[in-house]
């Protein structure tokens, strides 16, 4: 997902400090990030590591149906990654199927410490998203300004896009998760032409009385620009948005999620936002705005990074990713 565009403005420039947020997720899982930091030291890379660039920069956001092995080869926002992204070109999206506008639910949830939880995955982007440019151009009210309906994401240089990924991550949690006994609903499956929108996706997982939402992202920073971050709703009450009562249960859900990134990933926190700690905080995205239920994006790494990139072309990988974040839902959801 991108930090320009309608709803990613650059955030203002300021030094980040290590500050309560820090120090709350060193303490949720300091296996995972004394892990990382040891691994960070004696240089790790490939697949299971990389590098700590401190170069800044922009950023931008992609996903696939593809299939839930772990070892599956890979295909060719947030909500929303609501910024404007590089458009997708067509060999890197799936033909769209009806214009249902219901979300994907999972098979009756089955025995297991999840069960009676319901959790809403929310894919970034859309795979048939470049081919309705004037669709998801449309302005939408999410509470604080307008804001466009949806962006195409963004892809890495070999073409694959974050729609695909976003998918693909989605999929591999949905088995998961629902082994776990929860009851999982996605707000798209390549199931519709375009969208849905940012406020319709937030709409999903309210009225779906979600006990998580996770919107799944990938970045589309600079190169050198690596790592993930989880976003977290920051506090706003204006028009229709009104996020006081969920700030901090997801700020826990965020915590927990990023640590448990890092134990089943390898793969350390960003090195151009948030500080180190895996955590931004913002006002501007439609998805977290309009959510009256605990909420965060993950951008899982930067696609215009060639290191990241080959982390997030990696079936093997997005398995990886798809359990730490899993994890995460599962661990704030036991509480």
């Amino acid at each position: 997902m991108s930090y320009t565009g309608p709803d990613f403005d650059p955030p203002p420039s300021r030094r980040f400090r290590r500050g309560p947020l820090t120090v709350a997720l060193a303490a949720l899982v300091p296996g995972a990030l004394l892990g990382w930091a040891v691994y960070a030291a004696v240089g790790g890379s490939g697949d299971d590591g990389g590098d700590a660039s401190t170069s800044a920069g922009a950023s931008a956001s992609a996903s696939s149906p593809a299939p839930s092995s772990a070892d599956a080869s890979p295909p060719d926002e947030p909500d929303e990654s609501d910024g404007k992204k590089p458009s997708t070109s067509p060999d890197s999206a799936s033909g769209s199927a009806s214009a249902s506008s219901s979300p994907s639910a999972s098979a009756p949830a089955g025995t297991g410490p999840l069960k009676g939880k319901v959790v809403v995955i929310d894919p970034g982007h859309n795979p048939g998203n470049f081919r309705h440019t004037a669709e998801i151009n449309r302005q939408v009210d999410i509470g604080t300004n307008s804001k466009e309906c949806d962006t195409t994401g963004t892809s890495t240089n070999d073409g694959f896009s974050e729609a695909k990924f976003t998918l693909d991550v989605a999929h591999r949690m949905r088995a998961l998760l629902e082994e776990q006994g929860a009851t999982v609903k996605l707000t798209q499956d390549d199931d519709r032409p375009f969208g849905p929108c940012i406020d319709e996706r937030a709409r999903i997982g309210n009225k779906a009385k979600a006990d998580a939402v996770v919107s799944i992202h990938a970045d589309g920073s600079g190169t050198g620009n690596r790592g993930f971050h989880v976003i977290l709703p920051g506090p706003v009450n204006s028009g229709a948005a009104d996020t006081r009562a969920i700030v901090e249960p997801s700020r826990e859900l965020g915590e927990r999620i990023a640590g448990n990134f890092v134990r089943a990933t390898g793969n350390g926190p960003s090195n151009y936002v948030g500080g180190g700690t895996g955590l931004v905080t913002r006002k501007d995205l439609g998805g977290l705005n309009l959510s009256t239920v605990p909420k965060v994006f993950i951008e899982c790494g930067n696609m215009r990074d060639s290191k990241d990139a080959a982390l997030l072309t990696s079936g093997a990988w997005r398995q990886k990713a798809a359990r730490g974040i899993s994890e995460g839902i599962a661990s704030f959801l036991r509480g």
